[in-house]
């Protein structure tokens, strides 16, 4: 959104009044005071609620991953596989357990979702199908995974699965509810491999042997994975039971990214608003991207929602640059430059010891250095205590690890490693005129405030 307008009503002094009173009116034929804009976010909100928008004609959710549209141009071939392999369910088969995998943004969720879709609008044929879909990334313990299937057969509240029952009487519970439903249970496990990382492959093993337990129902697995070698990581007994067949997704190339595209903006906004070169950009962009069609929509979407903040009445190529600088824009990088000072500095010290070691630092070692760094910096070194208090709120935000680690008779103290790229973080603090002369070279002659090379000990914090 544009920078919105001074909020000093633009008044002629000798037109004001004082103590509250009104305003006098303008004389007749004499140019119109502009509007006073709004003053609170309830205005900003009105204001903008009540400005019919000039670009979208649908719903913005048309142009977001999680939209699933009635056509997904260039994958009729996997759309063909999996409803092959799904389509005995139909005819009151179990079929065979399915992977598909491919690299982010290549459409595997929304084609299983379309066959899904399309499976159950066959209403008469489909009734003994149930689909049960799972994102791994949220549900990533074997407990709330079997949690979470059986819930989904409950009837009723008495018959939910509570939290603190054991892993055994939860997959009870879940075949006790499944067979209660009956038939053919199609459950889609997307991210599967986030869960294997997380929790191994054992509850792959229990979902692969559960229809040894099940009576009236039976159970068939679609993994959905974003790493190509999933299953070469998984034990050889999980992989002989999954016995899955699998599906690959390649990643869109530009010109099929612009297909898709054109589809989206089609449906979504009103006819002649996107200029030529919008899409094109867009698509090229994400092809740059191993051909992600996420980061193509979230492009387009943001560029028309830049669009319409600046008010303009169409889409153009500057304002897919604006969107892409934007989601270029990187939220721990805006995180460092934000610190105040001396946790500015003791991260800065963090990194360069563990640029310097390429392993974790103990906080003895990290209180040296900052203190050092602040020194030489010109800044009043704090408390060890107060320093403590910094690496907690670092730890806090995800930028570093403290870990305890005993020395023996020494005690126990922390060793602090680094949870953010040192080659991207380090530059950016430096862009901070605080750090600045850090890196500068000195001159022959000048005086350093710190010897570096043999620095005396303040003592663990």
């Amino acid at each position: 959104m544009s920078a919105p307008p001074s909020l000093t009503a633009a008044v002629p002094v000798n037109d004001r009044t004082t103590g509250g009173g009104p305003v006098a009116t303008p004389s007749m034929g004499g140019p119109t005071p502009p509007p006073v804009p709004p003053t609170s976010a309830g205005g900003f909100l009105d204001a903008l609620l009540e400005t019919k928008s000039e670009l979208f004609r649908g719903k913005r959710e048309i142009l977001r991953d999680t939209y699933v549209p009635s056509r997904l141009p260039h994958r009729e071939q996997q759309i063909r596989a999996v409803a092959e392999v799904l389509a005995p369910a139909l005819r009151g088969d179990a079929p065979s357990n399915l992977l598909l995998y491919g690299k982010i943004g290549t459409g595997k969720t929304a084609v299983v979702l379309q066959v899904t879709q399309d499976i159950q609008r066959r209403t008469e044929l489909a009734s003994h199908i149930s689909f049960v879909y799972i994102n791994c990334g949220n549900v990533d313990t074997p407990y709330s995974l079997l949690q979470t299937i059986a819930n989904t057969f409950a009837k009723s509240e008495a018959d939910r699965i509570p939290t603190g029952w054991s892993v055994d009487r939860v997959q009870s519970g879940m075949c006790r509810l499944m067979d209660a439903k009956g038939g053919i249970v199609v459950l889609v496990l997307d991210e599967i491999d986030r869960l294997v990382a997380r929790s191994g492959d054992n509850v792959l093993y229990t979902l692969a042997e559960v229809n040894r337990t099940l009576e009236q129902a039976r159970l068939v697995l679609v993994g959905i994975s974003n790493d190509l070698k999933f299953t070469n990581h998984l034990d050889a007994r999980v992989r002989s039971r999954l016995n899955e067949e699998k599906i690959l997704f390649p990643p869109y190339d530009a010109l099929q990214l612009q297909d898709i595209l054109r589809d989206r903006a089609k449906e979504a906004f009103r006819e002649g608003v996107v200029d030529p070169g919008v899409v094109e950009r867009c698509a090229a962009y994400a092809a740059l991207e191993n051909g992600d069609a996420r980061r193509a929509l979230a492009l387009l979407r943001l560029a028309a929602e830049m669009a319409e903040r600046d008010r303009a009445k169409r889409i153009t190529p500057d304002h897919v640059v604006k969107a892409k600088n934007r989601l270029e824009q990187d939220i721990i990088l805006d995180c460092c430059r934000t610190l105040p000072p001396h946790c500015k500095v003791l991260l800065y010290a963090i990194l360069q010891a563990c640029e310097r070691r390429r392993n974790g630092v103990l906080t003895g070692e990290v209180y040296d250095a900052y203190r050092r760094l602040a020194e030489r910096l010109g800044l009043q070194p704090l408390h060890a205590r107060s320093i403590s208090n910094y690496v907690s709120e670092l730890e806090s935000l995800g930028l570093i690890r403290a870990t305890i680690v005993s020395r023996g008779r020494g005690g126990r103290t922390r060793e602090i490693l680094v949870d953010v790229p040192i080659s991207d973080t380090m530059p950016a603090l430096e862009e901070d005129p605080l750090i600045a002369p850090v890196g500068r070279p000195h001159s022959r002659g000048q005086l350093l405030l710190t010897n570096f090379d043999n620095p005396g000990r303040t003592g663990p914090f």
